[in-house]
């Protein structure tokens, strides 16, 4: 019965708010405007990789620890703060870990647990129109508007309500603290593997389809339309930037070619590093995941 009475306070909350907002007609009109307050802080929309696809050279599984290794211990990460880990979801197999459970700012990744929870906690039973939460979440992922993450954070009873939709999913409460919806505010923390966990269930939660479709496609839509573009990750990605000053971070999934569905989180944390750099050493990441490649292999068995 209290979980009942707390359900129906934190939908109440959520259809005042989809309504103050004027419900999916502003919302529509929001996803097709390229306005930058729509966008992670910085304008993450207009950032780019700069490196060449033609010099992530093709690799077996076994030797993308070493291949992820070189990249995030160059000398100019000497101050950074990594943490990465990328899953097989076929074959249940860590490709790599790095950090995995070091707590770190996520900057917009943190929309992942906002829109998660908030999917959990609808109920389609009920009065408020099972279209609006959707395209809450479409706005919120693929644009980063943080305005809306904030709201429908706010709507569904805050962090204590995210916690315990996410804990009946199996993600530890622990491993992940938020203070806003958004992913503004420095004071938020996530682990690495609490993301990728976030993923992975998602996978088979209720909104799944939902949540899926709203993450941006590398090279084509959303905060990620200026990314991997002409590359082997180009329409094969889906993830969640996010971008604050000193951090970046890209956690989501890869649909590999050979080797099924690949899910990953890679956060780093380095205030006073370019941006740029950040990014194209996280994008070197991507496209060595997305260039795995059998051909490549001797006795090696995925």
């Amino acid at each position: 019965m209290k979980n009942s009475k707390i359900f129906t306070q934190s939908l109440s909350l959520l259809t005042v708010a989809t309504l103050s907002l004027g419900g999916t007609a502003h919302l529509a009109q929001a996803t097709s405007s390229p306005s930058t307050s729509h966008l992670d802080s910085f304008s993450a929309e207009a950032e780019s990789s700069q490196i060449d696809p033609q010099q992530i050279a093709a690799t077996c599984p076994s030797n993308l620890p070493a291949t992820i290794s070189r990249i995030i211990k160059q000398p100019t990460f000497s101050g950074a703060r990594w943490g990465v880990h990328i899953e097989s979801v076929e074959q249940n197999r860590v490709l790599y870990t790095y950090n995995t459970n070091l707590p770190l700012i996520p900057a917009s990744n943190n929309k992942l647990f906002t829109t998660a929870a908030a999917l959990q906690m609808y109920d389609p039973q009920s009065p408020v129109a099972s279209s609006n939460l959707g395209a809450w979440v479409g706005v919120i992922n693929t644009r980063s508007h943080n305005s809306y993450a904030d709201r429908l954070f706010r709507g569904i009873g805050g962090y204590n309500a995210t916690q315990n939709a996410l804990s009946r999913l199996g993600i530890s409460p622990s491993s992940f603290r938020q203070v806003d919806g958004s992913g503004l505010s420095r004071q938020n923390v996530a682990t690495p593997l609490s993301l990728v966990e976030t993923l992975k269930v998602m996978k088979y939660a209720y909104g799944s389809n939902i949540f899926y479709a709203s993450l941006p496609v590398a090279g084509r839509s959303g905060t990620l339309r200026n990314r991997f573009r002409a590359t082997p990750a180009e329409g094969r990605v889906r993830a969640k930037t996010g971008t604050l000053r000193g951090v970046r971070a890209l956690s989501g999934y890869m649909e590999h070619p050979q080797y099924g569905q690949l899910v990953f989180s890679i956060l780093v944390n380095q205030p006073g590093q370019s941006g740029q750099r950040l990014i194209n050493a996280i994008d070197q990441i991507v496209l060595s995941m997305a260039q795995m490649n059998a051909a490549r292999c001797t006795s090696e068995v995925f």
